[in-house]
């Protein structure tokens, strides 16, 4: 097909915010308390950032502390500046508003269970790039961990201060994923099919258009680049800033990996794809910065012919011999 069908996104937003609960009760000064060291945990992760980087740029962006009915609300205008990218078709009959009232319906579910989970983005996509920090939900992990909230706040906030970083330093990165996104959901309608080995050990096995595939492999690699840099960079912050960083880390790990119900849900919605980003991601990066340094990884942010593959992903020689 030539276009997307068309989303009513703001369906999908009123649909989510319907649905997902607004997290642990606070008081109002304990909220007041919570968005200012938040903030704060922000602004200081920048100048830590930049030290263990080596990236000299951070993307401009406005630091808002929201509920999850508004990160509902932010996902859903991302998400619809990005298909609109990809082209979508217009609804301009009956038929075709009920059924794009029906993927927002869709969209804003899953957009509602996401939005228990997310601890912070960065979003590039808007008109005036952001980044979002979920109060409740950092809140919510810091309990179960028993973490010190003061040092779990920056940890959060270092993670997600250094994609602002890669969008800093690589302009060109916004338009190149949503030229990579726009390839993977235009032209050919997207195909899964049960893959003829048997049992899929991936979303990616399910996709059966060849040049739909090689898409999908590009935004993993570039992906699992982004996740895994912030993952490592977090860790060359660590103790030094973070105190109770080790314990964070291997609580956080512990959390990331547990089984049952919910682990079922995260490989429907795909956390599990995004569990792996992390994990081949940050050993990518370990494995170049011990063979040639962090200014050689760097390099990765210059231009898009410099990203990584994904069988570079795997194999960081054949990155360092590429380029």
């Amino acid at each position: 097909m030539e276009h997307l069908p068309a989303v009513d996104w703001a369906f999908a937003a009123s649909t989510g915010r319907a649905l997902v609960p607004p997290g642990p009760a606070l008081s109002p000064t304990a909220i007041a308390d919570v968005v200012a060291e938040l903030r704060d945990a922000a602004e200081r992760a920048t100048e830590h950032v930049g030290e263990v980087t080596l990236l000299e740029r951070p993307a401009p962006a406005d630091v808002l502390v929201v509920d999850r009915a508004s990160w509902v609300d932010a996902v859903s205008q991302s998400a619809a500046t990005m298909l609109a990218a990809a082209g979508t078709e217009p609804a301009d009959s009956p038929l075709a508003q009920a059924r794009a009232k029906a993927l927002g319906a869709q969209a804003g579910a899953v957009f509602a269970v996401v939005a228990n989970r997310i601890l912070g983005q960065f979003d590039p996509f808007v008109a005036s790039p952001r980044l979002l920090l979920v109060a409740p939900n950092v809140v919510a992990v810091e309990r179960q961990l028993g973490a010190r909230p003061s040092d779990f706040r920056l940890w959060v906030c270092l993670h997600e201060e250094t994609h602002r970083f890669q969008f800093g330093e690589a302009p060109w990165l916004r338009g190149h994923l949503l030229g990579l996104f726009g390839e993977l959901l235009a032209g050919e309608e997207l195909r899964f099919g049960w893959p003829d080995a048997g049992r899929p050990a991936s979303v990616r096995d399910l996709i059966t258009n060849p040049a739909q595939r090689e898409a999908f492999d590009q935004v993993t690699a570039v992906m699992s680049l982004m996740e895994g840099h912030a993952d490592v960079m977090m860790d060359r912050v660590g103790t030094r800033v973070v105190p109770s960083y080790s314990s964070i880390r291997r609580l956080f790990e512990a959390r990331r990996d547990q089984q049952g119900w919910g682990a079922w849900v995260r490989r429907l919605l795909g956390f599990d794809l995004k569990r792996e980003q992390y994990r081949d991601g940050a050993e990518f990066c370990r494995q170049v910065i011990e063979a040639a340094g962090v200014a050689t990884l760097n390099r990765a942010f210059e231009a898009p012919g410099l990203l990584p593959t994904i069988g570079e992903i795997h194999d960081p020689q054949l990155w360092l011999h590429r380029i």
